[in-house]
């Protein structure tokens, strides 16, 4: 069975040719053309890569993803759908694996969840245990230093502290919910939020990069 990161990358790839290039995502100021632009350049484009995590070189790596954004929007899509060339980081299994798997199931969802109607996927047992392991390991790194306790938590199931301290504040849904949550779609996933005030505040306050 194909890993998650590669079956994201076809619906993805499906739903963007679906939809064409002037939908809106959850991605602030993309549109589906956007976001196609930035998943080729990401893997594509080293020398433009770098800007996506380092704030000093982003002005040119927009620069890059803008000029991408430009061509036909059938030819990106398919570039999306094909994959890393076989040069790139991205095309070894495991670095895809890595890096791939919540990059494309997080941008599938951008854009599934800007339609109107949308609903949750009903995921296997599978790729949800997949992204509870990506959800807590990513909460780790964004509720660094939030000033309280946060649980991650899914109905009937698993708990885990992700960060320790008092007053400690809950985070309760299904494992594609949290991850969405701890990527900055806070408004766009269906997660519970429970503990006392002061631990609900605190988290309420805490800005997650998108």
């Amino acid at each position: 069975m194909p890993p998650l990161c590669r079956t994201e990358r076809a619906a993805l790839a499906d739903l963007l040719d679906e939809l064409g290039p002037d939908e809106p995502t959850l991605a602030e100021g993309w549109t589906t053309r956007d976001l196609a632009a930035h998943l080729v350049i990401r893997e594509r484009r080293p020398d433009a890569s770098a800007g996506i995590a380092v704030p000093f070189l982003a002005p040119y790596t927009r620069g890059v993803q803008a000029a991408a954004a430009k061509r036909p929007f059938e030819d990106l899509v398919a570039e999306v759908r094909s994959g890393p060339p076989a040069w790139s980081l991205f095309a070894l299994p495991r670095m895809d694996r890595l890096l791939n798997t919540t990059e494309y199931f997080v941008h599938h969802e951008d854009v599934r969840r800007a339609q109107p109607g949308w609903a949750p996927r009903d995921l296997s047992d599978r790729a949800s245990a997949t992204l509870w392991k990506a959800a807590t390991g990513r909460a780790r790194l964004a509720f660094r230093g939030v000033g309280c306790g946060v649980v991650l938590s899914r109905p009937g199931a698993d708990s885990v502290t992700v960060t320790s301290g008092e007053p400690t504040a809950v985070l309760t849904g299904e494992p594609q919910e949290l991850l969405l949550y701890v990527f900055g779609r806070k408004d766009h996933a269906l997660v519970e939020v429970t503990g006392p005030k002061d631990a609900r505040a605190c988290l309420g306050a805490t800005s997650l990069d998108v």
